[in-house]
């Protein structure tokens, strides 16, 4: 009997396996170029490969369990989010990051079933309500969405097109705008959102009052917010904004309900390895121009420079910069040694991806590696909001959705497109 292959079969079996597309073209004895024509559907793989993916994929998959609730990954990154929702019984049915190697690495540590969607641009899913609906149904959206400028237009404006005021018009042009329709559309039981907490004070405080305003007023969530501090969990300085909402306004969540560790806060010592390769110790050039520029700015009274910390010492926040140079987090070798940099590993640990008995898996070079985790959440902050949470969340997937549920707007998604369009 012939077997029929969809477009997106190859690569939907070769996430499932566990495999970089290049593993799959090894394991199929295809070139890496045929894989990735398979992969875009371009070309169709034989029907040996396909075997060979199913019976891996078959291998990988873990057992079934019963999902207490279905929940939303967007603005992705590799993944720090879902860690926490999983840990509590959710499912992950959609994911959205664009930076394919951010994609790599969560599609390495995330085993997806059938039913997964994994998106690129999320702007795609957002044009309309019927692209909206492309979203599967979900309890719970989480969104790390990135902090844009937003351009808030004058009310006398509005009123001359005839538009009325709020998201629309407020945050349109931004990535908080297409979490803010997708909330709309689908109206999830609950919501998580991350960001820098410097923005509370974006724009003199205006853009955190817009979000609010479009969450609290226009969506109808009872939302809570908090700046929390990574540094109970990780040995490392780094402060996030995490806001908190549920559509039912009788669901009393309160951020006093995290549950930190007891005792002593982690040391750097808690994450370095026993032995890292020499190619992670700063050169002697790069090393003598980060002194240099350390005195130069100290000789003017400000603070920039490198930061060298020993095992009894927390770092600075890690940073998607630290590629460049690894200036803000540099290990110290002892006396008379030059300083290194943190390993990815280190980072993983640093960030809590790896953590206990969790692995984490990184595909990808030092340089997106290190992209990857300065761009990510602390992982077991994440878990501690989730397990916060849990008790206010569907028990079931029958407490949830069947199916998508749009909602009676005053503004549709084909009135976004013609307030866009002018």
């Amino acid at each position: 009997m012939a077997i029929t292959t969809t477009p997106n079969e190859f690569s939907r079996l070769r996430e499932m396996a566990g495999l970089t597309i290049e593993e799959a073209a090894r394991i199929t004895k295809v070139s890496v170029r045929s894989a990735y024509r398979h992969e875009s559907g371009e070309s169709t793989p034989s029907p040996l490969a396909m075997d060979i993916l199913r019976l891996m994929a078959d291998q990988n998959s873990p057992p079934q369990q019963d999902a207490r609730f279905r929940f939303v990954d967007l603005f992705a990154g590799i993944g720090g989010l879902r860690v926490g929702f999983e840990n509590i019984g959710g499912k992950c049915v959609f994911t959205s990051e664009w930076d394919k190697y951010a994609t790599e690495t969560y599609r390495k540590n995330f085993r997806n079933d059938p039913e997964h969607v994994f998106a690129g641009d999320i702007r795609e899913f957002t044009s309309g309500d019927e692209a909206l609906a492309r979203i599967p149904a979900h309890d719970v959206l989480l969104a790390g969405f990135p902090c844009q400028p937003f351009s808030i237009a004058g009310v006398s404006k509005k009123n001359a097109l005839g538009r009325p005021h709020g998201f629309l018009d407020d945050t349109q042009g931004t990535l908080f705008f297409d979490v803010a329709q997708i909330i709309r559309f689908h109206r999830p039981k609950a919501f998580l959102l991350e960001n820098v907490k410097n923005l509370q004070r974006h724009d003199k405080g205006r853009t955190f009052a817009t979000i609010m305003n479009v969450l609290e007023q226009e969506l109808g969530y009872r939302v809570t917010t908090k700046v929390l501090s990574a540094r109970p969990w990780v040995p490392q300085g780094r402060d996030r904004i995490f806001i908190v909402g549920f559509l039912d306004h009788s669901k009393d969540f309160s951020f006093d309900e995290i549950v930190a560790p007891i005792g002593p806060e982690p040391t750097l010592g808690t994450i370095l390895e026993d032995t890292v390769p020499e190619k992670y110790t700063l050169t002697p050039k790069l090393w003598a121009y980060l002194q240099n520029y350390k005195k130069k700015h100290e000789a003017k009274g400000n603070g920039f420079g490198f930061g060298l910390f020993g095992p009894d010492d927390v770092a600075r926040t890690l940073s998607a910069r630290y590629y460049k140079d690894g200036s803000e987090i540099l290990i110290d070798q002892g006396k008379g040694n030059r300083p290194r940099r943190l390993t990815p590993k280190e980072c993983a640990r640093l960030m809590g991806f790896e953590r206990g008995n969790r692995k984490w898996e990184i595909p990808v070079s030092d340089t997106q590696a290190y992209k990857q985790f300065g761009n990510a959440v602390v992982v077991p902050v994440v878990e501690a909001i989730a397990e916060a949470m849990s008790p206010l969340l569907p028990k079931s997937v029958t407490d949830g959705f069947a199916s998508p549920t749009p909602v009676v707007s005053t503004v549709t998604g084909d009135e976004v497109k013609a307030a866009v369009n002018g």
